[in-house]
């Protein structure tokens, strides 16, 4: 390799500008800091411990120093020296001597060190260069794709593959992290807490607006994946439309008693609805708040009266910061651009809802070998998702019809599709069930031999135990990272697909019966 001086035109190629005389740009690269780190490492081993937590032999423009840098963190890694005499010595039995440069060239290296006080402000260089380069192959690949015409891939597929491109190379060239003082993670704690303890609903999480189902979870947590899962016709997509809008409101509401104070407060909530439309959705919502069944309301079965109340109830629903996205098929690329740039343009998110989880795809550079994978794919996603907008997102799942196999269908996690990915990305895990809905497909026929008074002896009981379980919703919370597990009951209005807290015993008035 040539020795690099500090000349204007080394230091313009250096920075991958053009060379006056050919018009070639060099790609970005710094060999000094590459030569400088790699010295370093030699003259002083604990150099190599500033930058290994970031820096990878593939990030060096010179394929030489990457091999160099490889060998000498092996080395290191096995309790042994690594300088020139050790490295020499690899580098013989390999056989690679000659290729790296030689005995000379290693001396060299060491040769060049100026300080190992700035061993990472070098590898931060490289790192930094390396970037520069991926970026170069990235708009190259973008440029070449639209040349492309492919009747397979759209423009719009293209673009979101040029947002996930760039999406990863973002997520991996993040090189700060690491360690957090205890008393740091402490204060936040106690902060978390306090703000919990303020709030007369002591929840520190987003509220879901169902008093006992908050007491359980504490609210949902920024960060956290919530899989609210259960069979069809269970109300998994009304319980969380209802908990999205219940979101969406307490937090305007906060946020106007705040007199518009911190945008952090308003909760804006994004909704993607990957099945049902967006007026669909809208028109069970109005349904809820109007106390009219949303399938009159889309017949038109209606009372003059019921018009005056949808306005003022709709002028109420238009002030929520509820945001919609009923595109089908989405892939979670898009998702998480979209997500991005609703809390970009809202100054602030609280919440993601998907539903559901199964009709998500993959990332459009994804290739999964199979459906399990490109669900781990998709959940692992999610959960990143939710730890970059520190927002909490609710996806729906499906569950496998192995639970109508059981005579006890509550579902378990077992029941889960593609459990294990599921299972294992997730903070919160949540089955709705609602023995109504079975019990009422399972009225008591009389048997052919069986004695008239044991028939409706048995009639009178299966009508006893469906006033019991009339209206009421079960919320299994089977997986919970920060509290515990267990049952929460709730009410369910089936005509208005509306959820709310279910009134206990020690509640009601005297005279309710």
């Amino acid at each position: 390799m040539p020795t690099i001086t500090s000349t204007p035109d080394n230091v313009a190629l250096l920075h991958g500008e053009a060379d006056d005389k050919t018009g070639y740009r060099v790609p970005p690269h710094n060999f000094e800091a590459e030569m400088a780190l790699l010295g370093a490492i030699m003259t002083n081993n604990r150099a190599y411990d500033r930058v290994s937590e970031f820096l990878r032999p593939e990030h060096f423009a010179d394929a030489r120093h990457g091999r160099i840098y490889e060998v000498a963190g092996r080395l290191i890694d096995h309790g042994q020296i690594a300088d020139p005499v050790t490295l020499k010595n690899y580098f013989e039995q390999d056989g690679d001597l000659n290729e790296i440069g030689g005995t000379q060239y290693l001396s060299r290296l060491a040769a060049s060190v100026l300080t190992i006080i700035n061993a990472e402000d070098y590898g931060q260089a490289i790192f930094d260069r390396h970037l520069r380069r991926e970026l170069i192959n990235l708009g190259g690949d973008v440029v070449n794709r639209a040349y492309d015409v492919e009747l397979e891939t759209t423009a719009v597929d293209q673009i979101e593959i040029a947002e996930d491109g760039l999406y990863q190379l973002a997520t991996h060239g993040h090189t700060e992290g690491g360690f957090i003082d205890f008393g740091a993670a402490l204060t936040e704690a106690v902060q978390m807490a306090e703000i919990a303890y303020k709030r007369d609903s002591h929840v520190a999480g987003v509220s879901t607006g169902l008093r006992d189902l908050d007491t359980k979870l504490g609210g949902l947590h920024p960060s956290d994946l919530i899989i609210l899962a259960g069979r069809p016709s269970m109300g998994k997509t009304a319980l969380a439309t209802s908990i999205a809008f219940n979101a969406a409101r307490a937090g305007r509401a906060a946020w106007m008693k705040k007199d518009g104070g911190d945008d952090d407060d308003r909760n804006v909530v994004a909704f993607f609805s990957l099945e049902m439309s967006s007026e669909e959705l809208a028109t069970r919502l109005l349904g809820q708040e109007a106390r009219v069944p949303s399938h009159q309301i889309r017949r038109g079965d209606i009372k003059d009266e019921d018009f005056i109340n949808f306005a003022a109830v709709s002028q109420e629903l238009s002030r929520v910061p509820l945001f919609i996205d009923d595109t089908p098929a989405l892939s979670v690329s898009t998702l998480r651009t979209r997500s991005r740039r609703l809390k970009r343009q809202q100054k602030g998110l609280g919440l993601i809802v998907v539903d559901y989880l199964q009709l998500l795809r993959a990332s459009l550079n994804a290739r999964p070998e199979n459906r399990v994978q490109e669900i781990s794919d998709i959940t692992r996603s999610l959960k990143a998702l939710a730890k970059e907008l520190e927002v909490p997102v609710i996806a729906l799942s499906q569950l496998s019809r192995a639970v109508e196999q059981r005579d006890d269908k509550r579902p378990q996690l077992a029941d889960l599709r593609e459990s294990g990915s599921i299972e294992q990305d997730s903070d919160v895990v949540m089955f709705i069930y609602r023995d109504q809905y079975y019990h009422e497909r399972a009225e008591p026929k009389r048997k052919d031999d069986e004695d008239e008074a044991k028939f409706q002896d048995r009639h009178a009981r299966w009508i006893e135990h469906g006033e019991v379980i009339h209206g009421v919703a079960e919320v299994h919370i089977a997986k919970q990272r920060h509290g515990p597990i267990g049952k929460v009951d709730l009410a369910f209005d089936p005509a208005l697909t509306r959820f709310g807290d279910l009134a206990r015993e020690d509640h009601l008035p005297e005279d309710f019966g």
